[in-house]
């Protein structure tokens, strides 16, 4: 551990992402503080007894950030489909918050402020390599913010606030919040549960994959190394031999799950988003954050955990585990508004208020 950082705020601590880096840190002797606003919590597959504060990043003032070394900044609408959604409510909380809460935790003393970032920012690479010096092309809405967002935090970098980017190839993996709408998951998904691999395009698409164990590690990594190391630098989190093509992933999945069989939905296109990336410089400069989970012993493990949840096909079509789908559930149940902010709670917390992460 970094000597001079051990108070951390993980924004979307119970997100798919936050809810294995959290006890992983914690397991390293790190004093982690979460805050999320709890969205997505009534279809966690564990609910673990521990501290966290309700929030919404929106909401967050300088004197709540007051006190932390460094921050983890998850929080966000989280994929493509989701950003989907409201194109300009994308904006608004994965850039405009974003760099909102950058400056007040510059303002607030914090050191370090690491940002998770995306791949996809690389957008319409195809099958020519990539890395942190190429070109980023995003497509689409989430994209774009994730790329906005880390223009403006590089331009907030001073003297004892350093912005670092961590631009994370597609998770997968299991998590206690799982998602099921990320490629590798839901085609092993999909697998399980009807035993058919449906590929919604060509599967020629190059996809770089990192799992969500592997993401917690490079996460340490960046808060633990020494300031010249990570300070105003961009680093793409996976590994070279992690990227595939859609078709690979499908039949990497059918390896996984015996008796499985692709195919491919009538008038299946091309995905216009393709990118394949390197990873020199993680390993170079941040070699503990190297990844060393082996996707097909990470595929055969979900797969038994999936097989254990009793997946089919019926929770497969629910908003079990598809964050779009329970946003959607949510709002039509008149607990979030369109701006995707609490209106009522079944629980004694109103989570849209400030006085909750005070």
């Amino acid at each position: 551990m970094n000597s001079a950082v051990r108070n951390v705020l993980i924004t979307g601590g119970r997100g798919y992402i936050g809810s294995v880096v959290v006890p992983y840190l914690r397991a390293l002797g790190y004093a982690v503080t979460t805050v999320d606003t709890g969205w997505f919590d009534q279809w966690r597959l564990e609910q673990a007894a521990e501290d966290w504060a309700r929030g919404d990043i929106r909401d967050l003032t300088g004197r709540w950030l007051s006190g932390f070394d460094a921050v983890v900044h998850l929080a966000a609408l989280s994929n493509d489909p989701l950003g989907a959604l409201d194109p300009g409510l994308t904006a608004s909380i994965n850039l405009e918050s974003t760099v909102r809460l950058a400056l007040l935790a510059r303002e607030a003393g914090v050191k370090r402020f690491l940002f998770a970032s995306s791949c996809s920012v690389y957008g319409s690479a195809g099958s020519a390599w990539v890395d942190e010096s190429s070109a980023a092309k995003p497509l689409t809405a989430y994209a774009h913010s994730k790329w906005a967002a880390e223009r403006h935090l590089l331009e907030l970098k001073a003297n004892g606030f350093a912005p670092v980017i961590l631009r994370l190839a597609t998770v997968y993996g299991f998590s206690p919040s799982l998602r099921l709408d990320l490629v590798a998951n839901n085609l092993t998904a999909w697998a399980v549960a009807t035993g058919e691999v449906r590929l919604q395009s060509n599967g020629r698409a190059w996809r770089p994959l990192v799992h969500v164990r592997d993401v917690a590690r490079a996460i340490a990594a960046a808060l633990a190394a020494p300031a010249q190391s990570v300070d105003g630098e961009v680093f793409n989190v996976g590994s070279d031999d992690a990227n595939y093509t859609v078709l690979e992933i499908a039949e990497a999945v059918c390896s996984a799950v015996p008796g499985a069989h692709i195919s491919f939905a009538p008038r299946a296109q091309a995905d216009e988003r393709s990118y394949r990336v390197h990873f020199e410089k993680l390993r170079q400069k941040l070699p503990t954050a190297i990844p060393v989970v082996r996707f097909e012993t990470a595929l055969a493990e979900l797969a038994e955990t999936l097989r254990h949840l009793g997946l089919d096909a019926a929770s497969m079509r629910s908003a079990c585990y598809h964050r779009t789908a329970q946003l959607r559930e949510l709002q039509q149940a008149g607990l979030l508004d369109e701006a995707l902010r609490w209106q009522r709670m079944s629980g004694p917390e109103r989570p849209s208020s400030t006085s909750e992460v005070q």
